[in-house]
């Protein structure tokens, strides 16, 4: 049993005459009437963040995660409802530590509450779990869905890949890094940055997007599978930051290290397919969003991901990303 195969199986036959659901393929829906593109993330202690990491921090991560969706979409964030289910013996103390977190991300992001409801688990040792439902304005050119890839299209990715999950190791004392290195890596795991300005800047150009949740190999398989294609990663290509290029240099297997870092989530990059005749316009759309841009492979005839070395031969992945019911 996978999280994807519940999600097929069990809840997508519910959205039946709601075609703005897109049969739960994607990580938005459309309320085309209302003009409203909505999407929904839950975080849980333990599992999308670490139980003593500061509330400031997950409560801009909540916010983070959710804007990354509307991003790959080129959607504009207007704002969101929240759901909390704290510890029985929580204080007053850190939920205003929480909602100086999300205080600080309304501003940045220039978003607002509109709702939300707030409880407590019955027992002090009940994981805090919350649950955002984020909405904004499609972009006039229509949403960049999941499943528009064609054949031949390019793939790219914006900024780079890894960081986030070296940086969970990093907190957790899984690997050794130095002070600037894990300082950088912890960033990237606590702060994500949505890529909004790119995801606006992409609609109209891109054939197909999904930000990075669960994995530069996961996530490109959603955009293949959802087209019909297959996703060819030159895994040399795949962008990494001085601090992702050292940990790789200092592990056994290059080769193996690259598949460990494109199997690793939480990145919330821009994933995305455009044809060959849009690199020139693509180039434009990262130079003008102010944001790194990598084309990375190519949607090819067949099903899945390949995450190709430099003589075009497969890398064995162990790690087919993130999934909450295989854990």
């Amino acid at each position: 049993m996978g999280e994807f195969d519940i999600i097929r199986e069990v809840f997508a036959p519910l959205t039946a005459g709601a075609p703005g659901a897109f049969n739960l393929i994607d990580d938005v829906a459309l309320l085309e009437q209302q003009n409203l593109v909505v999407t929904k993330d839950l975080m849980v202690a333990g599992v999308h963040f670490l139980p003593k990491d500061p509330l400031d921090l997950v409560a801009r991560k909540l916010i983070r995660a959710n804007l990354s969706d509307l991003a790959a979409k080129g959607a504009k964030p207007l704002g969101y409802f929240l759901g909390c289910v704290w510890p029985a013996n929580v204080k007053r103390e850190a939920i205003e530590l929480f909602a100086q977190g999300l205080r600080e991300d309304q501003e940045t992001y220039r978003i607002s509450l509109f709702g939300g409801d707030t409880t407590a688990h019955a027992t002090k040792t009940g994981p805090l779990t919350l649950s955002a439902t984020f909405f904004g304005t499609p972009p006039k050119q229509g949403l960049t869905p999941r499943g528009g890839a064609n054949l031949g299209d390019d793939l790219y990715v914006s900024g780079t890949i890894g960081d986030a999950g070296l940086g969970l190791a990093a907190l957790k004392k899984e690997f050794k890094f130095t002070t600037v290195d894990k300082a950088s890596l912890a960033t990237r795991y606590h702060l994500p940055e949505p890529r909004l300005s790119l995801g606006a800047a992409l609609a109209g150009l891109a054939t197909a997007a999904i930000d990075v949740s669960d994995g530069l190999i996961a996530d490109a398989g959603h955009i293949a599978n959802a087209s019909g294609l297959r996703a060819a990663i030159d895994a040399v290509a795949i962008p990494r930051s001085p601090a992702a290029g050292t940990w790789i240099a200092a592990q056994d297997n290059r080769w193996r290290a690259l598949a460990a870092l494109s199997g690793f989530g939480d990145d919330y990059e821009i994933l995305f397919a455009a044809p060959p005749s849009m690199r020139r316009s693509v180039t434009v759309a990262a130079k003008a969003s102010r944001t790194e841009v990598t084309r990375i492979g190519s949607l090819t005839r067949g099903a899945g991901v390949g995450l190709l070395d430099e003589r075009g031969a497969e890398i064995k992945t162990s790690s087919t990303g993130f999934d909450h019911f295989k854990r």
